[in-house]
């Protein structure tokens, strides 16, 4: 038991437990903008994506910001009990954060390699420090008393951008609405008991006002320093109008609407996501660290840890290559894309054995990618350990989960939920043969050469083409 103790406090301390948001709403409202629906569409056929929780809080391998949140929830612990010297300490990371093998374009190489499409970066989180070259504070990754400000790839935001628009990613900015650093959010004049600005933005009204037009400049900022943007991901669904979360102490309205046309001017047809709110700036949804138990009606994304924490954890597990990609199989066959977070390392650094997986499932995806990219769910989604996408000539994609320790395929499998035509064809994907198949007492039964069921063209899933194929 005392080992037990000993281990969740590890947990706590080094961020292995996170918030976890629900968004199982039915209220979404479709985009109106043509633009916006093309960019969404495409977004959709990309299925997946990579995250990174990054700043200076990975030196000391904790939760991103939510240590410096006064909240008794396991995410927010630190291990210290003054909290002014601590809270100081953190902020004073900025002096010493100076990541100096930090390379854009090994990150964007190795999710290429994984076979990722589209990527989400922490421009800022919700401690405030600013991963970006903004004129509108000193609490940035480019101000003079931060090392890194001499490195010509001080401006990590844009360099990010740069490399992965280069080859060919959509680009996503994450922010964060709340800023735990800005006095117009959290005033000094009060204690900050919770995430939620510390004073009520009817009775001071002006002091608000000055918060609004700080977070309308950095998207601002974002939105016209930073070359092509296809994402604005909005974080800390709390800041919103009231009437949005109805346990919120205070409306905390920063005018979404305003924010939404002065981007879209300078972005055409950008994606905005603002989470957790609902409405028609919430383009798409995005449950946090689950899959759901079923297609949704609107277009998702799972975003999901690879580890147990968002930013870099020196102690973190993993999920082995296995999980990862039935985890991308199965958000998929239920519709939604699949939004994968590692955490850069306080050098600058992907860890190993995150780059391993990601490696791995880009094997699978060379394979396979074919029954992921650009499909569609399709009923029944799944049965049993197949599951179902479809491709945009109607053709059929019959996914195989196989068991952890599964290295040899069945010498056959049978599928229920279709029936073959005349013109019915097999193929196994990464196998360039039609595969011999029957139809028996309602069940197409495909038959495994021996050969191809000893030396699978792939590991862990294995998909098979259908065409011609009915319900």
């Amino acid at each position: 038991m005392k080992k037990l103790h000993i281990i969740i406090l590890l947990c706590l301390v080094t961020g292995f437990f996170s918030p976890v948001i629900s968004q199982e709403k039915t209220n979404y409202i479709p985009p109106e903008d043509p633009l916006v629906q093309k960019n969404l569409e495409e977004w959709q056929d990309l299925k997946f994506g990579f995250l990174m929780h990054w700043g200076a809080y990975s030196q000391w391998g904790i939760v991103e910001s939510w240590s410096i949140c006064s909240e008794d929830v396991p995410w927010c612990r630190r291990n210290a009990e003054d909290y002014v010297a601590y809270k100081k300490a953190y902020e004073m990371l900025k002096t010493t954060f100076n990541p100096q093998r930090f390379d854009p374009q090994k990150w964007a190489d190795a999710a290429r390699d994984a076979g990722m499409k589209y990527v989400v970066f922490t421009t800022k989180h919700h401690d405030g420090f600013c991963m970006f070259d903004t004129k509108l504070t000193d609490y940035k990754i480019t101000d003079k008393h931060c090392p890194f400000h001499t490195n010509p790839k001080a401006n990590v935001t844009k360099e990010v951008f740069n490399a992965f628009r280069e080859d060919g990613f959509k680009i996503g900015a994450y922010f964060s609405k709340p800023d735990w650093h800005s006095p117009y959010y959290w005033w000094p004049y009060f204690a900050t008991p919770d995430r939620n600005v510390n004073y009520n933005p009817e009775k001071y009204p002006e002091r608000w006002k000055k918060f609004k037009s700080f977070v309308y400049g950095q998207i601002e900022e974002l939105m016209t320093g930073y070359g092509r943007v296809d994402i604005l991901w909005l974080d800390g669904g709390w800041v919103c109008p009231r009437p949005g979360i109805k346990h919120l102490p205070w409306n905390q309205d920063i005018d979404m609407p305003a924010i939404a046309k002065m981007a879209r001017e300078h972005q055409p047809g950008l994606i905005i996501v603002d989470r957790a709110v609902g409405g028609k700036y919430e383009n798409y949804r995005t449950p946090e660290q689950r899959v759901p138990d079923k297609p949704l009606s609107y277009p998702w994304e799972t975003c999901m840890t690879m580890g147990g924490s968002w930013s870099y954890n020196p102690y973190d597990h993993y999920k082995p290559t296995h999980q990862l990609i039935h985890l991308l199989v199965d958000i998929v066959a239920k519709g939604g894309n699949f939004l994968l977070n590692v955490g850069p390392s306080p050098q600058g650094e992907l860890p190993q054995e995150a780059l391993k997986r990601m490696h791995e499932m880009g094997l699978w995806m060379k394979v396979n990618g074919e029954a992921i990219y650009g499909s569609r769910p399709v009923a029944p989604f799944k049965n049993n350990n197949i599951c179902f996408t479809k491709g945009k000539k109607g053709q059929i994609y019959a996914i195989y989960l196989a068991n952890k320790d599964e290295k040899r395929m069945p010498s056959d499998i049978s599928i229920s939920s279709f029936k073959p035509t005349s013109g019915t064809k097999v193929y196994l994907l990464g196998y360039n043969h039609p595969m011999k198949w029957k139809y028996e007492k309602g069940k197409l039964i495909i038959t495994i050469p021996p050969k191809v069921a000893v030396h699978p063209p792939s590991q862990d899933a294995w998909a098979f083409k259908l065409t011609n194929i009915r319900k």
